[in-house]
C-alpha cells in the first residue's frame, strides 16, 4: 500500500508497504518534509515558480499527479506566502492520508508520538541506500544545492506550537488583500504575484 502516486519502491519497500517519495518524506522529516518535497517536485516539473516568499502555481497539478501536489498548486493559484502554503499544506487531510497509511503499515507509531517506528526507520535507511530519491527527501531544503531556493524554504519552517494557525490566517488575510488590489480587470498579476526579489530559479 502506498501513500501517493510518487516513485516507485525500486526493491527498497517494507513489507505490506510499496515505499514512496511522500511515504519516506513523511517518515524521514514529518509533515512539513511532504509539503517541501511536493513543492520541490512541482517547481521540478514547471508547475510552480518560488521568488523570494511567495510561491504561484503556473499550472493546475495534473490527474495522475499525487494529491498532495494537487492541494498545493490549488492554495496558490494567484501566488501566496510560501511559508501560509507549506504549512495549511502540513496540515491537510493529504499528509494526514499520508500518515495514516503509514501508522496502518506499522511503519509511523501513535498520533501523539508521531515517531517513525523500526520498522519504519528501517524502511528510511534501505531507501537511503537505495538512492531512488533525490537527498531533499531525507536532509530537506538544507542539501539544496540552490542557495536562494535552501533560503527561502529555511525562512518557511514551521512556526513554534499555537501559532500555525494564526500564520495561516495572517497569510491568507495578506492574499486577498493583494488579490483586490491586484484586480486592475487587465489580466496582469501587477508584480505581486510572486512576491519579492530573486527566486529559486
Amino acid at each position: 500500500m502506498g501513500s501517493g502516486t510518487g516513485s516507485g519502491s525500486g526493491g527498497c519497500g517494507a513489507d505490506g508497504y510499496e515505499a514512496d517519495v511522500y511515504g519516506l518524506a513523511r517518515l524521514a522529516g514529518g509533515p512539513h518534509r511532504v509539503a517541501e518535497v511536493a513543492l520541490l517536485r512541482l517547481r521540478e516539473r514547471g508547475l510552480v515558480r518560488v521568488t523570494g516568499s511567495r510561491v504561484r502555481a503556473e499550472a493546475p497539478a495534473g490527474v495522475g499527479s499525487a494529491p498532495v501536489e494537487r492541494a498545493l498548486t490549488e492554495l496558490c493559484p494567484r501566488g501566496a506566502s510560501l511559508a501560509m502554503v507549506l504549512t495549511e499544506l502540513a496540515r491537510g487531510p493529504e499528509v494526514a492520508r499520508i500518515g495514516q497509511d503509514l501508522r496502518a503499515a506499522g511503519l509511523l507509531g501513535r498520533v501523539r508520538q508521531n515517531r517513525p517506528t523500526a520498522a519504519g526507520r528501517r524502511l528510511v535507511e534501505r531507501a537511503r541506500r537505495c538512492r531512488a530519491w533525490p537527498p531533499y527527501v531525507f536532509g530537506g531544503s538544507p542539501v539544496l544545492p540552490d542557495r536562494l531556493l535552501r533560503r527561502a524554504l529555511a525562512q518557511a519552517q514551521p512556526p513554534p506550537a499555537g501559532l500555525g494557525k494564526a500564520l495561516v490566517r495572517m497569510g491568507k488575510a495578506l492574499d486577498r488583500a493583494e488579490d483586490r488590489h491586484d484586480g486592475s480587470g487587465d489580466g496582469q498579476d501587477g508584480g505581486h504575484s510572486c512576491g519579492g526579489g530573486g527566486g529559486g530559479d
